[in-house]
Protein backbone atom coordinates (compact mmCIF):
# COMPACT_ATOMS: atom_id res chain seq x y z
CA UNK A 1 0.00 0.00 0.00
CA UNK A 2 1.67 3.42 -1.00
CA UNK A 3 0.29 4.82 2.34
CA UNK A 4 3.01 7.51 2.50
CA UNK A 5 4.02 11.20 1.23
CA UNK A 6 7.46 11.87 1.22
CA UNK A 7 8.63 16.15 1.93
CA UNK A 8 11.80 17.26 0.94
CA UNK A 9 12.59 21.11 1.38
CA UNK A 10 15.86 21.59 -0.73
CA UNK A 11 18.19 25.04 -1.21
CA UNK A 12 20.96 24.10 -2.85
CA UNK A 13 21.24 21.06 -2.01
CA UNK A 14 22.61 19.40 -5.51
CA UNK A 15 25.32 17.93 -3.99
CA UNK A 16 23.13 15.82 -1.48
CA UNK A 17 19.57 14.91 -2.58
CA UNK A 18 20.50 12.24 -4.99
CA UNK A 19 22.09 10.39 -1.76
CA UNK A 20 18.66 11.54 0.17
CA UNK A 21 16.18 9.99 -2.57
CA UNK A 22 18.44 6.65 -2.85
CA UNK A 23 18.43 6.45 1.04
CA UNK A 24 14.47 6.22 0.09
CA UNK A 25 14.82 3.77 -2.72
CA UNK A 26 14.01 0.71 -0.58
CA UNK A 27 11.04 1.76 1.18
CA UNK A 28 9.54 2.51 -2.77
CA UNK A 29 6.89 -0.45 -1.87
CA UNK A 30 5.15 2.29 0.91
CA UNK A 31 5.84 5.58 -0.89
CA UNK A 32 2.83 7.32 -2.89
CA UNK A 33 4.88 10.49 -3.54
CA UNK A 34 7.60 12.41 -2.93
CA UNK A 35 6.77 16.26 -2.98
CA UNK A 36 10.46 17.82 -3.02
CA UNK A 37 10.05 21.83 -2.18
CA UNK A 38 12.90 23.40 -4.45
CA UNK A 39 12.69 26.63 -2.59
CA UNK A 40 15.30 29.12 -4.71
CA UNK A 41 18.03 26.54 -5.46
CA UNK A 42 20.86 28.19 -8.23
CA UNK A 43 22.28 25.02 -8.45
CA UNK A 44 19.91 22.78 -10.69
CA UNK A 45 18.58 20.91 -7.16
CA UNK A 46 15.70 20.13 -9.39
CA UNK A 47 17.16 18.37 -12.17
CA UNK A 48 19.55 16.55 -9.85
CA UNK A 49 16.44 15.27 -8.58
CA UNK A 50 14.70 14.64 -10.88
CA UNK A 51 17.28 12.39 -12.82
CA UNK A 52 17.94 10.78 -9.82
CA UNK A 53 14.32 10.16 -8.73
CA UNK A 54 13.47 8.53 -12.42
CA UNK A 55 16.95 6.08 -12.33
CA UNK A 56 15.12 4.98 -8.70
CA UNK A 57 11.45 4.98 -9.90
CA UNK A 58 10.44 7.36 -6.66
CA UNK A 59 7.11 8.85 -7.83
CA UNK A 60 8.93 12.42 -7.26
CA UNK A 61 6.84 15.75 -7.85
CA UNK A 62 8.33 19.14 -8.01
CA UNK A 63 6.87 22.22 -6.26
CA UNK A 64 8.78 25.67 -6.94
CA UNK A 65 9.29 28.03 -3.84
CA UNK A 66 10.79 31.14 -3.29
CA UNK A 67 10.08 31.42 0.72
CA UNK A 68 13.63 30.74 1.35
CA UNK A 69 12.75 29.16 4.64
CA UNK A 70 12.91 25.31 5.51
CA UNK A 71 9.22 26.00 7.59
CA UNK A 72 7.74 27.62 4.62
CA UNK A 73 8.96 25.34 2.38
CA UNK A 74 7.30 21.97 4.39
CA UNK A 75 3.88 24.22 4.63
CA UNK A 76 3.75 23.88 1.22
CA UNK A 77 4.03 20.55 0.52
CA UNK A 78 1.99 19.92 3.78
CA UNK A 79 -0.60 21.55 1.72
CA UNK A 80 -0.58 19.14 -1.57
CA UNK A 81 0.13 15.64 0.15
CA UNK A 82 -2.14 12.82 -0.79
CA UNK A 83 -1.11 9.49 1.27
CA UNK A 84 -2.41 9.72 5.01
CA UNK A 85 1.00 9.61 6.32
CA UNK A 86 3.51 12.00 6.10
CA UNK A 87 7.26 11.24 6.51
CA UNK A 88 9.52 15.08 5.78
CA UNK A 89 13.70 14.71 5.78
CA UNK A 90 15.39 17.64 4.76
CA UNK A 91 17.63 16.97 1.90
CA UNK A 92 21.13 15.99 3.24
CA UNK A 93 20.01 13.84 5.19
CA UNK A 94 19.80 9.57 4.81
CA UNK A 95 17.09 7.42 5.62
CA UNK A 96 17.99 4.28 7.02
CA UNK A 97 16.55 1.18 4.79
CA UNK A 98 13.46 -0.44 6.60
CA UNK A 99 12.75 2.92 8.60
CA UNK A 100 9.49 3.79 7.27
CA UNK A 101 8.17 0.36 7.46
CA UNK A 102 8.93 0.08 10.97
CA UNK A 103 7.47 3.15 11.73
CA UNK A 104 4.12 2.16 9.74
CA UNK A 105 3.98 -1.68 11.46
CA UNK A 106 4.13 0.52 15.45
CA UNK A 107 1.16 2.86 14.25
CA UNK A 108 -0.85 -0.82 13.01
CA UNK A 109 0.28 -2.16 16.33
CA UNK A 110 -0.93 1.04 17.96
CA UNK A 111 -3.95 1.88 15.62
CA UNK A 112 -4.75 4.78 18.08
CA UNK A 113 -1.09 6.87 17.55
CA UNK A 114 -1.20 9.42 15.03
CA UNK A 115 2.34 9.71 15.34
CA UNK A 116 5.50 7.34 15.75
CA UNK A 117 8.93 8.92 16.48
CA UNK A 118 12.10 6.82 15.76
CA UNK A 119 15.63 6.95 17.17
CA UNK A 120 18.42 8.48 14.45
CA UNK A 121 21.92 8.64 14.20
CA UNK A 122 23.40 12.05 14.62
CA UNK A 123 26.97 12.36 12.38
CA UNK A 124 29.04 15.60 12.42
CA UNK A 125 31.54 16.87 10.10
CA UNK A 126 34.33 14.69 12.02
CA UNK A 127 32.34 11.46 11.14
CA UNK A 128 31.31 11.20 14.86
CA UNK A 129 28.72 9.06 14.95
CA UNK A 130 25.97 9.62 18.26
CA UNK A 131 23.39 7.33 18.43
CA UNK A 132 19.82 8.72 19.93
CA UNK A 133 17.09 7.07 21.86
CA UNK A 134 13.53 8.60 21.86
CA UNK A 135 12.76 8.50 25.72
CA UNK A 136 10.02 10.14 27.88
CA UNK A 137 6.81 9.69 25.47
CA UNK A 138 4.86 8.25 27.87
CA UNK A 139 2.28 11.12 27.67
CA UNK A 140 0.00 12.24 25.70
CA UNK A 141 -1.87 15.53 24.88
CA UNK A 142 -1.00 18.82 26.29
CA UNK A 143 1.55 16.92 29.47
CA UNK A 144 3.46 15.24 26.26
CA UNK A 145 3.94 18.54 24.54
CA UNK A 146 4.98 19.93 27.62
CA UNK A 147 7.44 17.54 28.79
CA UNK A 148 9.00 18.02 24.72
CA UNK A 149 9.32 21.39 25.36
CA UNK A 150 10.55 21.47 28.77
CA UNK A 151 13.75 19.72 27.22
CA UNK A 152 12.51 16.14 29.76
CA UNK A 153 12.16 14.16 26.73
CA UNK A 154 14.30 13.44 23.68
CA UNK A 155 14.15 16.04 20.55
CA UNK A 156 12.93 14.75 17.55
CA UNK A 157 15.11 15.05 14.74
CA UNK A 158 12.92 15.92 11.44
CA UNK A 159 13.39 12.35 9.84
CA UNK A 160 12.71 10.72 12.78
CA UNK A 161 9.05 11.03 13.01
CA UNK A 162 6.34 9.90 10.83
CA UNK A 163 2.59 11.92 11.26
CA UNK A 164 -0.82 11.16 10.26
CA UNK A 165 -2.38 13.33 7.70
CA UNK A 166 -5.31 13.69 9.62
CA UNK A 167 -3.95 14.77 13.04
CA UNK A 168 -1.72 17.01 10.70
CA UNK A 169 -4.70 18.77 9.49
CA UNK A 170 -3.88 22.66 9.55
CA UNK A 171 -0.79 22.39 11.82
CA UNK A 172 2.03 24.14 9.88
CA UNK A 173 5.55 25.56 10.81
CA UNK A 174 5.69 28.83 12.35
CA UNK A 175 7.93 30.61 8.90
CA UNK A 176 10.96 33.29 8.89
CA UNK A 177 12.37 31.61 12.32
CA UNK A 178 15.93 31.60 12.69
CA UNK A 179 15.73 28.21 14.98
CA UNK A 180 13.48 25.98 16.75
CA UNK A 181 10.53 26.07 14.26
CA UNK A 182 10.25 22.38 14.64
CA UNK A 183 9.91 22.27 17.99
CA UNK A 184 7.10 24.32 17.78
CA UNK A 185 5.57 22.66 15.09
CA UNK A 186 5.95 19.22 16.68
CA UNK A 187 4.50 20.64 20.18
CA UNK A 188 1.53 22.13 18.46
CA UNK A 189 1.01 18.67 16.92
CA UNK A 190 1.50 16.38 19.80
CA UNK A 191 -1.02 18.20 22.43
CA UNK A 192 -3.81 16.45 19.79
CA UNK A 193 -2.05 13.23 18.33
CA UNK A 194 -1.89 10.41 20.45
CA UNK A 195 2.03 9.36 19.88
CA UNK A 196 3.89 6.05 19.91
CA UNK A 197 7.96 5.08 19.62
CA UNK A 198 10.22 2.53 18.21
CA UNK A 199 13.91 2.31 19.24
CA UNK A 200 15.08 1.35 15.79
CA UNK A 201 16.90 4.65 14.06
CA UNK A 202 15.12 5.75 10.83
CA UNK A 203 17.41 8.20 9.78
CA UNK A 204 21.39 9.87 9.64
CA UNK A 205 20.82 13.35 10.54
CA UNK A 206 24.00 15.16 9.55
CA UNK A 207 24.77 18.09 11.46
CA UNK A 208 27.35 20.96 10.90
CA UNK A 209 28.04 22.70 15.00
CA UNK A 210 29.46 25.91 13.39
CA UNK A 211 26.73 26.35 11.03
CA UNK A 212 24.03 25.53 13.71
CA UNK A 213 25.70 27.96 16.08
CA UNK A 214 26.20 30.32 13.38
CA UNK A 215 21.88 30.99 13.37
CA UNK A 216 22.45 32.62 17.14
CA UNK A 217 25.08 35.16 16.18
CA UNK A 218 23.51 36.70 13.61
CA UNK A 219 20.70 39.62 14.85
CA UNK A 220 20.63 37.70 18.51
CA UNK A 221 18.01 39.88 19.90
CA UNK A 222 15.60 40.42 16.96
CA UNK A 223 15.56 36.51 16.26
CA UNK A 224 14.99 35.43 19.59
CA UNK A 225 12.25 38.05 19.90
CA UNK A 226 10.53 36.95 17.02
CA UNK A 227 11.23 33.04 18.29
CA UNK A 228 9.41 33.89 21.44
CA UNK A 229 6.30 35.84 19.87
CA UNK A 230 6.04 32.28 17.73
CA UNK A 231 6.45 30.22 21.12
CA UNK A 232 4.07 31.76 22.97
CA UNK A 233 1.14 31.42 20.59
CA UNK A 234 1.31 27.75 21.93
CA UNK A 235 -1.41 29.09 24.86
CA UNK A 236 -3.78 28.37 22.10
CA UNK A 237 -3.14 25.05 22.69
CA UNK A 238 -3.79 24.93 26.68
CA UNK A 239 0.16 24.97 27.12
CA UNK A 240 0.77 26.70 30.30
CA UNK A 241 3.12 30.09 30.36
CA UNK A 242 5.62 28.66 32.69
CA UNK A 243 6.38 26.03 30.64
CA UNK A 244 6.88 28.41 27.36
CA UNK A 245 8.97 30.50 29.48
CA UNK A 246 11.35 27.35 30.53
CA UNK A 247 12.03 27.07 26.93
CA UNK A 248 12.75 30.46 26.72
CA UNK A 249 15.17 30.00 29.44
CA UNK A 250 16.86 26.77 27.70
CA UNK A 251 17.03 28.03 24.47
CA UNK A 252 18.52 31.55 26.33
CA UNK A 253 21.15 29.53 27.58
CA UNK A 254 21.65 28.24 24.46
CA UNK A 255 22.41 31.30 22.86
CA UNK A 256 24.11 32.33 25.46
CA UNK A 257 27.16 29.40 25.78
CA UNK A 258 27.34 30.15 21.96
CA UNK A 259 27.99 33.79 22.64
CA UNK A 260 31.14 33.19 25.14
CA UNK A 261 32.07 30.53 23.26
CA UNK A 262 32.84 33.13 20.62
CA UNK A 263 34.29 35.80 23.03
CA UNK A 264 31.12 38.02 22.88
CA UNK A 265 30.68 38.25 26.63
CA UNK A 266 28.39 40.81 26.90
CA UNK A 267 25.35 39.33 24.38
CA UNK A 268 26.30 36.32 26.40
CA UNK A 269 25.36 38.23 29.38
CA UNK A 270 22.03 39.26 28.52
CA UNK A 271 21.25 35.76 27.58
CA UNK A 272 22.05 33.96 30.74
CA UNK A 273 20.40 37.10 32.66
CA UNK A 274 17.06 35.92 30.69
CA UNK A 275 17.79 32.10 31.33
CA UNK A 276 18.37 32.79 34.59
CA UNK A 277 14.80 34.38 35.14
CA UNK A 278 13.10 31.15 33.89
CA UNK A 279 12.30 28.58 35.29
CA UNK A 280 14.50 25.48 35.38
CA UNK A 281 15.36 22.20 36.08
CA UNK A 282 18.52 21.64 38.59
CA UNK A 283 20.69 20.95 35.61
CA UNK A 284 20.06 24.32 34.28
CA UNK A 285 20.83 25.79 37.22
CA UNK A 286 24.26 24.28 37.51
CA UNK A 287 24.21 25.63 33.60
CA UNK A 288 23.84 29.17 34.40
CA UNK A 289 25.50 29.46 37.66
CA UNK A 290 28.45 27.56 36.11
CA UNK A 291 28.79 30.02 33.16
CA UNK A 292 27.68 33.43 35.30
CA UNK A 293 30.98 32.10 37.45
CA UNK A 294 33.32 31.98 34.04
CA UNK A 295 31.65 35.58 32.82
CA UNK A 296 32.75 37.16 36.14
CA UNK A 297 36.15 35.67 35.92
CA UNK A 298 36.40 37.23 32.42
CA UNK A 299 35.22 40.28 33.16
CA UNK A 300 37.89 40.60 35.79
CA UNK A 301 40.54 39.12 33.78
CA UNK A 302 39.75 42.07 31.47
CA UNK A 303 39.95 44.52 33.85
CA UNK A 304 42.96 43.18 35.36
CA UNK A 305 44.65 42.88 31.72
CA UNK A 306 43.31 47.05 30.90
CA UNK A 307 44.94 48.26 34.31
CA UNK A 308 48.30 46.44 33.45
CA UNK A 309 48.35 47.85 29.75
CA UNK A 310 47.66 51.37 31.04
CA UNK A 311 50.25 50.92 34.15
Amino acid sequence: MKAVSVIIPAHNAAATIAGTLASLRSEAAVIGEVLLVDDASSDGTAAVAEDAAARLALPLRVIASSCRDAGGARNLALAQTDCPWIYMIDADDLHLEGGLRSLLSRSEAQPRAEMVVGAFRRRTKGEHHQFKLPYGYTATGIANASAYLEGQVRSIAVGSALVSRRAVGETRFPTALAYDEDTLFWARLMCRAPLAVITQPVMTYFVSAERSDDRFTIKPAQRFLAWRHALRQLTDCGIAKSTLKTREGLVALKIARVHYARGDFATAARFLAVAKAAPKVPSDIWRCMRYQFKLAVRRRFSISHVLLQSA
